[in-house]
């Protein structure tokens, strides 16, 4: 069979499945619809915004499909109205049994881990969080539990010592879609070898979940060790952001973000200061105390404010006086 010849139904939502979709049309598969998010409104004005996938799909003539309800009856009757051999889901939602065990070829997955671990919505920030200095992207089949199916392929991929999650997000965006293209070439001509997920990790090997971003996940306490603050900053940069309180004696509190610091251990172990303690240099460089060392602050956005520098930032400030970050 030839690429032409093979119908894929693709379903994707965010910019980080875009790259998957171009690949497979510059690759010359028929694309036989795209399934995306229906219009959502954003922004002050709460105009329409389409999903990045959508503008994509658009932008190249490809039949759309926004469904509500993956189970209404109208949706089901047009996606096997498409007549897919292969469906290809990246980032997408979960999807119900009688939609991924439509095609003859099955329906597989694009993920942003070394499956089995850090299954879940946020994997690569929460590899990130955990001080992870290897990552990679898996294919696999789609079964009943979210996740869980058997592995196709896996590409291992190093995190960067200062990386944040969008610089990640990025590289791991166009491993991926490579990815994706080798995995469906092999699915079209059946040479491919499938592997269990419970046999794909080592004995004893604790799995580590990624389950979704909440607010109180962004929350940086100053009482935890430095390092782990500084991997939440960069595990949570550009979105949704690491944040805290800034008190003073003469203003009110205020929310800041960190987009991006650097950790400084204490020269003296065996003093500390207190945590959230901050202390201005020169105007122009800010350090916050964690438990055992300083977070070097070094592009922020205060509330009410666009991201800037920290150099911006405190030219800005004009209370200098009991200067303190809080968790509320």
């Amino acid at each position: 069979m030839e690429k032409k010849d093979f119908r894929i139904v693709f379903m994707g939502t965010p910019e980080f499945a875009v790259a998957s979709l171009e690949v497979l049309v510059n690759e010359g598969y028929t694309i036989a619809g795209v399934i995306t998010a229906p219009d959502k409104p954003a922004g002050r004005g709460k105009k329409l915004q389409s999903s990045a996938v959508k503008l994509y799909a658009e932008s190249k003539g490809l039949p759309i499909l926004q469904p509500e309800k993956l189970k209404a009856e109208s949706f089901i009757e047009a996606l096997t109205a498409l007549k897919a051999d292969l469906q290809v889901v990246v980032a997408f939602r979960m999807l119900p049994e009688v939609v991924w065990d439509m095609p003859p070829k099955g329906t597989i997955n694009l993920h942003a881990s070394l499956l089995p671990q850090y299954r879940g919505a946020a994997p690569i920030n929460r590899a990130i969080m955990n001080g992870e200095t290897v990552t990679g992207v898996s294919t696999f089949f789609l079964t009943h539990e979210i996740d869980t199916g058997s592995i196709i392929n896996r590409v291992e991929l190093p995190i960067g010592d200062n990386e944040t999650a969008g610089e990640l997000h990025d590289r791991m965006m166009l491993a991926g879609a490579n990815l994706l293209a080798t995995t469906i070439e092999q699915i079209m001509t059946d040479n491919y070898i499938t592997i269990p997920q419970d046999n794909a990790s080592a004995p004893l090997q604790t799995l580590k979940s990624a389950p979704k971003i909440f607010k109180e996940d962004c929350i940086i306490e100053w009482n935890h060790e430095g390092n782990s603050v500084f991997n939440q900053i960069r595990g949570l940069s550009p979105y949704p952001g690491a944040f805290t309180y800034i008190h003073s004696e003469n203003t009110d509190p205020y929310q800041l973000k960190i987009f991006n610091s650097h950790f400084e251990p204490y020269e003296d172990s065996n003093y500390t200061y207190e945590p959230g303690s901050i202390v201005i240099e020169g105007r122009n460089r800010m350090k916050i105390a964690s438990k055992d060392g300083w977070i070097i602050a070094t592009e922020v956005q205060q509330s009410g404010r666009k991201r800037m520098s920290v150099a911006d930032y405190l030219r800005g400030l004009h209370d200098f006086n009991g200067l303190i970050a809080k968790n509320q």
